[in-house]
């Protein structure tokens, strides 16, 4: 019957194939088990295929892999209306109903339960919705989860090495991390419960821009102001820190040294390399005009277009800035404190621990994760789910989610193939399942949503707003939703985060040079160091393609005020946690942790994410980059 199916699809002018014979063969048993499923002659499934064709507007005439998914619910759709038409009193049913079936049915177990004599004293603290959990309620929660799941068994569902350790940071503090020893809760000897001590603190130091925020406003001058007062900001601190002279124009024709501050750009529209190097100085200084750089006496450099550095030289021609020295670290302004009235606390009815934020110890237990968090296969969000059962087991005290979680790169999302709308998906899949964890692990967890541009679902911007969740009041103080990029403190431990993938995009633009004879560098912590030492969460100009940079919000919504303790940057690159530190061989020598927990879900197998318990510094911290 496979020949019948062939035959009838190339008299229609379609061909089956991919990149071998093997992939032609795996496709014609695929739609002959459709014939077989749905009761249909090749006739009467080509038929289906150009409806679905036409309907999608694909491009060619071959019959892809790639296709067959969306053809199926095409088919599976075709059916169902079928079924309506022949029978009319014929229903349905979907996911929606069995969700309104479970929730009526636990509205009476709990009113049932929930009688003068059957209530019971539960301790302070403990959810009343205990049989909420990821662990033993895993219902479908959408049409595509109902038509898909079923007796399916996912490529992600049969992955091997779970939960296992790729990596991990000062492994001698390990055995110092915080255990329960009364009793295990799982067979897993990897998975240990952690069981926090307390609940921890939270404030948000800077989250903007608001929700509903007006943006794609931004005018020339907004571009123009922004780069100004990164140069002439970057100027005025090089001449309060005393190391250097005051900025000179770089423009001008001297014999004299001289020292010199401005922004790397590249002199045409390719990558940059040694010849097209450009400074471009402040209007203040050199009326914003630039002059070409000569590197040959420097040894080693680092730069990116965009990068603000304070230059040392010479310009004997007045065409050619011949550098001596290259300083690429601004000096952090001597008041990098916030005014208190910035620093919003979300604490929830306990302004009184805020108050005594100076006697709490800096200790944290925390699991981070980055999307995408569903497979590129289907949308059932299981990477997700497994997520938030081994953190039921460990207990973190703060569960940090980076996005995207609505991945706008998703094959479904792209084609247009789902059956929901984009925030139903993110509420029915992703909201609900961290509702129920909250409600089973109760008040001693936080858990922190921080969008991406790549959110389907949400504001395509950046600096991009937090979500507006609306949740329930109950919950409130335990899931918050934070800005891209933001800054917050969690027991006295500064986190700052970034969900654009600037390390890509950086390593993708950056040009180096490296002492004759040295060896090679750590190029990633290099990276990474460049935010911190630029004070910007994207110090990158222009921007690279894909990023929808507002530059009416990004002056204060991008400045790094102050080194934090805990540096988030989700990445495509490989996963990795570092200690880092500025200033080296300075007094005021501060180290930092900077890590990227990698995609928790990567094409249709798991990724990796990772577990952190801060204690005091970074020498005694200790972190675990897991597979999922």
């Amino acid at each position: 019957m496979e020949a019948e199916i062939r035959a009838e699809f190339e008299s229609s002018g379609f061909s089956i194939g991919g990149a071998g014979p093997e992939d032609a063969a795996e496709i014609l048993s695929t739609l002959l088990t459709y014939c077989i499923n749905y009761k249909m002659s090749p006739a009467d499934l080509v038929s289906n295929w150009e409806v679905y064709y036409l309907n999608r507007q694909l491009d060619g005439l071959k019959l892809e892999r790639s296709y067959l998914d969306g053809f199926l619910s095409h088919l599976q759709n075709e059916v169902k209306e079928r079924l309506i038409e022949e029978e009319a009193n014929l229903h349905v049913y979907s996911s929606n109903d069995v969700d309104m079936l479970l929730n009526n049915s636990h509205a009476d177990e709990a009113a049932f339960l929930d009688t003068p004599g059957s209530k019971q004293e539960k301790p302070p603290g403990e959810s009343s919705n205990t049989e909420l959990t990821p662990l033993t309620n895993d219902r479908p929660s959408s049409s595509r989860m109902a038509k898909t799941n079923g007796d399916r068994i996912t490529p992600f569902a049969t992955r091997v090495n779970k939960f296992t350790q790729q990596y991990v940071l000062n492994s001698d503090n390990a055995a110092s991390m915080p255990r329960n020893h009364e009793a295990e809760t799982t067979e897993d000897e990897l998975i240990r419960r952690i069981q926090p001590s307390q609940r921890c603190s939270l404030q948000v130091q800077r989250s903007q821009p608001e929700p509903g925020c007006r943006f794609m406003y931004d005018r020339m001058e907004d571009r123009f102001n922004y780069l100004e007062d990164r140069i002439r900001k970057s100027a005025t601190l090089f001449s309060a820190s005393g190391l250097c002279g005051e900025p000179a124009d770089a423009t001008l024709a001297s014999e004299d040294k001289m020292f010199a501050v401005g922004m790397v750009t590249c002199d045409g529209e390719g990558r940059l390399n040694e010849k097209s190097i450009l400074l471009q100085g402040s209007v203040e200084h050199s009326r914003g005009e630039r002059v070409r750089l000569d590197l040959k006496d420097l040894d080693h450099f680092s730069l990116f277009p965009g990068q603000v550095v304070g230059i040392e030289g010479r310009n004997p021609s007045g065409h050619c800035f011949v550098a001596s020295k290259l300083i690429d670290s601004i000096p952090v302004s001597v008041d990098v404190q916030l005014p208190s009235a910035k620093k919003q606390a979300v604490d929830n009815g306990s302004h009184h621990q805020n108050s005594d934020v100076g006697t709490l110890s800096r200790e944290l237990s925390s699991v981070i994760a980055a999307g995408p968090y569903t497979t590129t296969d289907n949308l059932l969000f299981e990477p997700l789910q497994e997520l938030l059962s081994y953190a039921c087991r460990k207990q973190p005290q703060l569960l940090i989610l980076m996005g995207p979680f609505v991945d706008s790169d998703h094959p479904d999302i792209k084609k247009g193939t789902v059956d929901q709308s984009f925030h139903d998906i993110f509420y029915s899949e992703v909201l609900r399942k961290i509702q129920d964890f909250t409600q089973y692990l109760g008040n001693t967890v936080r858990v922190i949503l921080i969008p991406s541009v790549r959110d389907a679902h949400h504001d395509f911007v950046f600096p991009q707003p937090a979500f507006d969740l609306n949740l329930p009041e109950d919950i409130t103080h335990q899931i918050s939703s934070l800005a891209n990029p933001s800054l917050f403190s969690s027991n006295q431990i500064h986190f700052g985060c970034c969900t654009v993938d600037i390390l890509k995009q950086i390593s993708g633009e950056e040009i180096s040079r490296k002492p004759p004879g040295g060896k090679p560098g750590d190029r990633i912590g290099r990276l990474a160091t460049h935010i911190l030492k630029q004070q910007s969460y994207y110090p990158l100009y222009p921007p690279a393609d894909g990023v929808p940079l507002d530059f009416s919000l990004a002056k204060e919504a991008l400045e790094i005020s102050s080194t934090p303790d805990v540096l988030l940057l989700p990445s495509d690159l490989a996963p990795f946690v570092k200690v880092l530190s500025l200033g080296e061989g300075s007094d005021d020598q501060k180290q930092f942790i900077c890590l990227n927990p990698g995609r928790l879900a990567k094409g249709i197998s798991g990724g990796t994410f990772v577990e952190l318990y801060y204690n005091e510094d970074t020498s005694r911290t200790n972190a675990s980059i897991i597979r999922i």
